[in-house]
Formats: structure tokens, C-alpha cells, sequence
């Protein structure tokens, strides 16, 4: 029997290779070493995507970077051939902020002043590598600087009245009189750039990226309203600088993608935006995979309303049906009642909760938990109970 392993991460316990390793390791145990398994760790275009890349060929890169608060970075992306994947989180993600103790909120000073200027850097270690289309994975990210802190790595200089340069971070965008492009890195004429964000915010107003993701990176009520004044200055300028699209991509969905680097990208570097699961799962070829198989196996860390609105398991379940390929899901918890399931082309839920009721465990303890999960999914399929059978007729609900 072949079976597909195709899951996002579970957040906080495991990356996809994870989940992969350890619900292989308890499908083989149950089905005693006889499954041709394959693994394909997936996301949905934020963290992760770059594991999803390594884990389906492409080859892992470290850069030296800026980070989101000016500390130096050691910054991974993947590339292949002249292909990269950049996981902006690994340069300008939240979780590189300091915070005074475990589990605290991100302090307010660095929601105004953390720069997306590492992201810019890894862009230009990708264009190093000779890699000229360039997959730009948001999400998790520290910054609300709509991406000037990316055009600096690139090369751009944002300038006062004075013609002094701006510091980093959103908030100093309040003062920008000017953008000098003249030593603009010439390399990205020649790069298509693929925006992989299922994020559709504006840059500005109600439901832009201050408003909306503001408070979540620390910004207090009183910052957000700065926030969103001193981007719309940016827009103001950088209009004067390269015409009226630059207002025209303020609008766009996907500008307010991670504090905005979606309107630089869109903006400047005129990227493409595409909803994150299906560009992961393009490149990792999980379709041409799925031919053969007999199962997949796809899920995340909570299965719940959420996912339905587009996240890796409901990309895989789509993949897997165009190759009439049945679906099982695994997943810490979830609140989708059968109904549900089924209507989005799972067969199955199995939950760790169904094993360990107490969450705390269930995170801690996801590996072994994971394993007895895959043990019992093979045991079903070999003694073909009702609804985990061991055949796709079987399967389907």
C-alpha cells in the first residue's frame, strides 16, 4: 500500500518533517515495516514553507542577516536551480524579538521600530545564488514597515528633509521626504517574484496592516493610528518616485501582508500574489506525487473552522480528490464534526486529544502521541473496519 504523508507543522510541537517522521515511524510499526510511504511536509506559504522546500529538493542556504530589531541574524532559504523560497520569518519574524519573560507580549517599542531590512538582504543572497524567480513566503512577521526595511536591503535609501537617512522600522516613515533608487539592486529586472500570502488586508485603514496586525506584534491603540499615518506617507512618496502604482498597490489584496511587505512587493518589485498553500504545493509536486497512491495523510495542529477557509489540509484534501486518493487527517485537536469533514474531502479525523485529554501533554508529548496515532491507522486499514478500511472505495465517504 502506498501512502502519502503531506502535513503542515503542528505549531508549537513539531515542524512537518516531524509530524512525517513520527507517523511514519507508527504506520510501519502497525502495518510491521510494509508501507511504501512517502513524505512531502507542506505549508501554507508562512512558517514552514521553507522545510516544505528542503523537503522536496531544494537545498538549504544561510545568509547573515539584519534582524527585525538590528541584531544579527543567520538567516536560512532554499533554492533550486534558479528558484528560491524565502520564509520572511526566518529574517523578520516575531519570534526573533525579544521579550522580557516567557510567553509576554512583544514590547511596543520594537512593533514601531522593527525593520523588514533582513528580508531584503536574503532576497539579495537568493539573486547571489543565480536564482531569478523568487518565492517570498509572509507570515510571522515583527515588522510594520510596509517594506522599506526590504528596498533598503535592496538597496534603496528612504531620506529625510534633511537628506539624512531614515532609522528602521514603521513609525520613522512619519519623517520620509524622499526614496533615492539610484544604486537599486539592477539583478531585479530580470527576477519574477511570487507573493505566497493568503493574507488579502490593504495597507491602510480599518483593515490594514497596522489595524489588523498591529496589537498582534505589540503595537499599542495609541501606535496603530501612527502606524497607519506614517504608511500612508510612505505611499504619498513613493507615488512621487514611480507613479500612481504605487497608490493603486495600496489598495491591493495582499498589500497588508506582513506589516506591509506585500505592498512593497507588489509595489515595487510587481510580485505576483498567490494564496500560500497552492504555490507550497506546486513546488513541492504533490500532484505528480499522488499518482499510485492509496492514502493521504495530511493535517495540522487544530483542525477547525479555520482551516476550512484554506489552509494546508483543505489544499492537500483538493489535490488528493483530483486523483480520487482518499483522506486522512491528524491534528492535535480539532472541532469539525463529521459533516464537515466530509464535505471538505477527509474521510477521517484523528486527534491527539482522542489519546491525551490533557492539551499541555498532547503538545508536549506530540512525537510519541503521533506514533500511537499511526500505529492505530494501520491496524484499521489491515483489518478494514468501517471507516478505516484499507481500500479508496472503502475510505470514502
Amino acid at each position: 500500500m502506498r501512502v502519502v504523508i503531506a502535513p503542515d507543522k503542528f505549531k508549537g510541537s513539531l515542524s512537518a518533517p516531524d509530524v512525517c517522521a513520527h507517523l511514519e515511524k507508527g504506520l510501519q510499526r502497525g502495518a510491521g515495516g510494509n508501507l511504501d510511504v512517502v513524505r512531502i511536509p507542506v505549508a501554507d506559504g508562512g512558517e514552514g514553507t521553507l522545510d516544505a522546500a528542503v523537503g522536496s529538493g531544494f537545498t538549504r542556504r544561510t545568509a547573515p542577516v539584519t534582524g527585525p530589531t538590528g541584531q544579527p541574524v543567520e538567516a536560512d532559504f532554499a533554492v533550486r536551480g534558479h528558484e528560491a523560497v524565502i520564509e520572511m520569518a526566518t529574517a523578520s519574524g516575531l519570534a526573533l524579538v525579544p521579550r522580557t519573560s516567557k510567553g509576554s507580549r512583544p514590547d511596543s517599542a520594537a512593533a514601531t521600530t522593527a525593520t523588514s531590512l533582513g528580508t531584503g538582504q536574503l532576497i539579495r543572497a537568493a539573486l547571489d545564488a543565480g536564482c531569478r524567480r523568487i518565492v517570498l513566503g509572509v507570515g510571522g512577521s515583527a515588522n510594520t514597515d510596509g517594506g522599506a526595511g526590504l528596498l533598503q536591503g535592496l538597496g534603496a535609501r528612504f531620506l529625510d528633509s534633511r537628506n539624512n537617512e531614515l532609522p528602521p522600522g514603521g513609525a520613522a516613515l512619519a519623517n520620509l521626504h524622499s526614496i533615492d533608487f539610484t544604486h537599486f539592486e539592477p539583478r531585479l529586472v530580470d527576477t519574477r517574484f511570487v507573493l505566497a500570502s493568503d493574507v488579502d488586508n490593504p495597507l491602510l485603514g480599518a483593515q490594514g496592516a497596522a489595524a489588523v496586525f498591529g496589537p498582534q506584534k505589540g503595537a499599542a491603540p495609541q501606535d496603530v493610528g501612527m502606524l497607519d499615518a506614517a504608511l500612508a506617507r510612505f505611499v504619498e512618496v513613493l507615488a512621487r518616485e514611480i507613479g500612481f502604482r504605487a497608490v493603486k498597490a495600496a489598495e491591493a489584496p495582499g498589500a497588508g501582508a506582513a506589516g506591509g511587505v506585500g505592498y512593497a512587493a507588489i509595489a515595487v518589485l510587481a510580485a505576483t500574489r498567490r494564496p500560500g498553500i497552492d504555490v507550497v504545493l506546486e513546488f513541492t509536486g504533490l500532484s505528480d506525487r499522488l499518482a499510485g497512491a492509496d492514502l493521504v495523510i495530511t493535517g495540522e495542529g487544530s483542525l477547525d473552522e479555520q482551516s476550512l477557509l484554506g489552509k494546508t489540509p483543505m489544499g492537500v484534501a483538493r489535490a488528493a480528490a483530483a486523483h480520487g486518493v482518499p483522506v486522512i487527517a491528524v491534528c492535535g485537536r480539532t472541532t469539525l464534526d463529521h459533516g464537515q469533514a466530509a464535505a471538505a474531502g477527509i474521510a477521517e479525523i484523528h486527534a491527539l486529544t482522542a489519546l491525551e485529554s490533557d492539551v499541555n501533554r498532547c503538545i508536549a508529548e506530540a512525537g510519541p502521541l503521533l506514533e500511537q496515532l499511526g500505529t492505530q491507522i494501520s491496524a484499521g486499514l489491515a483489518a478494514n473496519r468501517p471507516g478505516t478500511a484499507s481500500t479508496k472505495e472503502d475510505l470514502r465517504v
